[in-house]
Order: structure tokens, then sequence, then C-alpha cells
């Protein structure tokens, strides 16, 4: 019942709320976007949704084109500007999502949605993370976001499917304003230490063998 009906209505109204009330700062982003990156001013990947579906998220772009000289992109690194720092830092890259909740691709809640190519990777009870729709925030941004490890951030993701209801949605929204307005547990471009999830499993197959 909650999560049929009553989180999509949720969903809905604080999403066309939040879009709304924020359209003017919205805007502002838009064109420092434009003016920093260039053109489209919103980034594209697809993702898994709900039972696995994919659709396209939505973000604020934070890197630029650069090439080198071979026409070739420039590591990640080398393209995220200070202004694109400042836009994952504070989160706002995130807030085009809110039209990805309008759309029904995610919720305000669940786990967030991560790489298709990360599929073969999960184990039988990680893909249980699939049964609900992806989240902005979830269980595991309120709990060390990007510096916990994927054993755990899976783990929590799966934890939240089995337990999730009005009261844990509304605290962990909570607990998401603090720890956005507070900048904690926010790990920026090169500085993250995690591995992609197919790359560190791929490691321990090897290390096993």
């Amino acid at each position: 019942m909650y999560q049929n009906h009553i989180k999509r209505a949720i969903d809905i109204c604080v999403a066309l709320f939040g879009l709304l009330l924020l359209s003017p700062f919205l805007l502002v982003v838009v064109i420092l976007v434009r003016i920093q990156m260039g053109s489209p001013v919103l980034f594209k990947q697809q993702r898994p949704g709900l039972h696995g579906k994919p659709f396209d998220i939505l973000k604020f772009r934070t890197m630029t084109n650069a090439k080198d000289d071979n026409g070739q992109l420039l590591p990640d690194v080398q393209r995220v500007t200070w202004f694109g720092n400042l836009l994952r830092k504070t989160s706002i890259d995130e807030f085009p999502e809110l039209i990805n909740v309008l759309k029904g691709d995610m919720s305000l809640v669940g786990p967030r949605p991560l790489l298709m190519r990360y599929f073969p990777y999960y184990t039988d009870k990680e893909m249980r993370r699939h049964d609900v729709r992806p989240g902005i925030t979830g269980l595991a941004q309120i709990n060390g976001r990007n510096l916990l490890n994927w054993d755990e951030r899976l783990r929590m993701d799966v934890e939240y499917v089995e337990h999730h209801n009005l009261m844990l949605d509304l605290w962990i929204i909570f607990k998401t304003l603090g720890k956005v307005l507070g900048q904690k547990d926010v790990v920026i471009a090169d500085h993250n230490p995690l591995q992609d999830l197919d790359m560190e499993r791929n490691n321990k197959r090897s290390e096993n063998q």
C-alpha cells in the first residue's frame, strides 16, 4: 500500500513543489553551467530503475568536453571545473533528478541507481535493491555516503528494501538535509579511494583463484 500509492503520491507532490520553488535558482544554475561547461546543460546516463528497467538519469553537467591532441576526452579529473566541483560538493548537480521523480523513474528515497554494467557483479540478495524505485537519497547516503565500501553500501540498500516505510523515509530525508548542509561524507573527483564495483569484484575473484 505505502510503496504503490502513498509513497508515489508524496514523491509527485514534493518533486513538483520543489521544482516550482527552486525554479529561479535552477535557472541561474542552468546559465552558469552553460557558461562554464558549454552545452548541453544536463548530463544524461542510463541507469537501472524499478525491476532493473533502464532509464536516463538527469544531472547538471560538472565536466567540460576538453580533449587531448588525439581528439580523445581527457580523464574525468581534468575535465571537472571548479564550478562542477562546487555543484557536486553541495549536491546541486542532482537537483534535475526531481524530474526523474515526477516521471516515475525514481523516488525521493531509495537505493541510489548505479551503473548498468554492475549487474553481473551483484549477488542474488543484492539484486533486491531493484525491487523498489531508486532514490535521490537512501539509507547508505546517510550512513557514510561516498565513504562506505561496496559491501556495506549494497547491504544497506537491501536493508532499506526490506524495511522501508513512511517514518523511515522521513528520517532519511531529514538526515540527508543535515549531510548536504554540513557537506559531510562527500568525496570529490580523484580523492575517492573506492574502486568501481566491477573492478573491485573482478580483483577479488582473481585473488581467490
